[in-house]
């Protein structure tokens, strides 16, 4: 793959343009240009060089007022079905790239390629070549994470020009050896950790970390194969400065290493008396799983690391800071070895999660869930961006029962007033197509009076359409701007309840409603002294972000199943005999 198509070539370019074009940039080639009506083909030595021709100059450089558009050359007869994807986000959770390849037909294979830029490239390899067309049409250009993917052929020597077209289902092959690349095996090596690591560090030692020029902080990275970010602009006059470690689990440990001796040794030079603990930033989603049931695991880093930790209180949490930080108090060693604990914790969550929840993604193809708007953005700092787009804490937990439940359920989801038009869409089209797109029934009742700020809507179906309705609901409110750029699109979820089973939503003392609002981020309330309805049902509750909300509904749901199951044993017992069809 050494031999580049370069197209949109202005028709007064010359192959000497070319040539110097080339040298600004320092790419070598190894044959003379053959310019041609609008386009024009070269020789690179080989794959590496024309990797980085296509990174630094495609969509980049402009030759006689055009910008050239540089790719591999593939012959006509060898345009099968193998591509190359490029641009792809750095931070990307392979398992998000996976199933986002995976709606357009069966991938054989996905390879990693070594490249020099900070985003990654990958070489895919379809089953059949109309799977492989529709993935270029559909992901050229496709934005993840604000990176616009650039999807292109790769020649496949394999390729026969009567070759059939092979159906199967769509999605991985499950047949076969396991296909390279697989993040499971470990074959295709990540960037970095999906998590960063966060930390807070005292405001006076900022300059001690950057050094003269910048020359601490670069020879960290070096040293360290880690990107470094000090927030040092973020709130001005604050005591404390966030910082941000990108790399893999050790680069990430060997990072914050050393950025505490360095600490250390600004203390004793400056004669500061007082300990310097270790400070993480953790999304409050994973910060349950951390401190464990009874807070046995956080006893338990403690009494291995011989540390001491504490963790900020909920109270601090704020809308724009979802983070809670976690104090480690020791010898450099002790927190050196605490800090690797705390985050092989927090990313085995956050990995659970994404897998959970990316099984939840594939159900509805073609929409971006990332980009439904629900998360804050990270413009303020406050979260990476690979955290903000990730599920929250729960999700394995909260959709585990998926595939066993499929009962028909009823949620009645609050709106704002004003958006009812946008849901419903000129003479109803967007809210019959939104039924018929979640298969479900939504029905939108009529105001509670000519002053009502919210409006009920009524959605009707089992989980997955549950999910799908409600997914696009958030992101429909989200696009029309009833909410703002940085705000979070809350709403408020009822869903009723067999009045036998609310004391087990509740828990004693509250306890397991309290544990639910912790798991799911999602505010749950019960209210007391309802009144059973004719069906003996109560009101549960539920406010919060798209994944809260529904983690919130599928942990009650959970709750009254098994409330169910329980019950079973006892109603047959007493009951009449069931005679069983034969």
């Amino acid at each position: 793959m050494n031999k580049l198509y370069i197209g949109n070539v202005s028709e007064q370019a010359s192959a000497l343009d070319l040539e110097s074009i080339f040298e600004q940039w320092k790419i070598p080639f190894s044959a003379p240009f053959l310019v041609k009506s609008g386009y024009a083909f070269v020789d690179c030595p080989d794959e590496k060089v024309a990797m980085r021709a296509i990174d630094t100059l495609s969509g980049k450089v402009e030759l006689h007022g055009k910008v050239l558009e540089v790719e591999h050359s593939v012959p006509k007869r060898q345009r099968s079905c193998k591509l190359q994807i490029r641009n792809i986000p750095p931070h990307m959770q392979w398992e998000v790239l996976d199933g986002l390849l995976a709606q357009y037909g069966t991938v054989e294979s996905c390879e990693q390629v070594n490249t020099d830029t900070e985003t990654a490239v990958v070489n895919v390899r379809y089953a059949a070549k109309d799977q492989a067309r529709e993935a270029l049409d559909k992901l050229n250009g496709f934005l993840m994470e604000n990176y616009a993917l650039k999807v292109s052929y790769i020649p496949d020597e394999t390729a026969s020009a009567d070759a059939p077209a092979v159906g199967g289902r769509r999605g991985f092959n499950p047949r076969g050896p396991p296909r390279q690349g697989s993040p499971n095996l470990g074959a295709r090596p990540k960037l970095q950790s999906d998590v960063p690591l966060r930390m807070l560090v005292p405001t006076q030692f900022v300059g001690a970390i950057i050094g003269k020029e910048g020359a601490t902080i670069r020879n960290i990275t070096k040293q360290t194969h880690s990107k470094i970010d000090i927030h040092r602009k973020e709130n001005a006059g604050a005591a404390e400065k966030p910082i941000t470690v990108h790399s893999t689990p050790e680069g990430c440990s060997s990072a914050c290493r050393n950025i505490m001796e360095i600490m250390q040794k600004e203390a004793i030079d400056t004669k500061i008396t007082e300990e310097i603990p270790l400070k993480i930033l953790a999304h409050n989603n994973f910060v349950g799983r951390l401190i464990g049931k009874e807070g046995r695991n956080l006893k338990k880093i403690e009494q291995d690391t011989d540390t001491k930790i504490t963790i900020s209180p909920l109270q601090d949490l704020t809308l724009y800071n979802p983070e809670r930080t976690i104090t480690v108090k020791g010898t450099l060693e002790a927190c050196s070895k605490a800090e690797e604990e705390i985050m092989k914790k927090i990313r085995e969550s956050y990995e659970n999660d994404v897998a959970a929840m990316h099984l939840q993604s594939n159900l509805i193809p073609g929409l971006n869930l990332n980009a439904l708007g629900i998360f804050p953005g990270a413009a303020s700092g406050a979260m990476s961006p690979s955290v903000v787009s990730g599920p929250p804490a729960g999700a394995q937990a909260g959709y585990q029962s998926f595939g066993s439940q499929m009962e028909s359920e009823t949620v009645h989801l609050f709106i704002p007033a004003l958006a009812v038009g946008a849901i419903i869409g000129k003479q109803g089209q967007h809210i019959k197509q939104l039924s018929r797109f979640a298969g479900a029934s939504i029905k939108i009742a009529p105001a509670d009076g000519i002053d009502a700020k919210q409006r009920m809507v009524i959605i009707t179906g089992p989980p997955e359409a549950q999910f799908k309705a409600q997914g696009r609901i958030f992101g429909k409110l989200k696009e029309e701007n009833f909410f703002g750029p940085k705000e979070e699109v809350k709403l408020e979820a009822h869903i009723k309840v067999p009045s036998f089973a609310a004391g087990r939503v509740i828990g004693k003392g509250g306890k397991t409603v309290n544990e639910l609002q912790n798991l799911t981020s999602a505010e749950v309330v019960v209210p007391r002294d309802q009144t059973p309805d004719e069906n003996d049902q109560v009101v549960v509750k539920i406010t919060g972000h798209f994944y809260a909300s529904q983690l919130a509904q599928r942990k009650i749901q959970e709750i009254i199943s098994q409330v169910r199951r329980q019950q079973q044993p006892k109603a047959s017992a007493t009951g009449p005999p069931v005679t069983r069809r034969k």
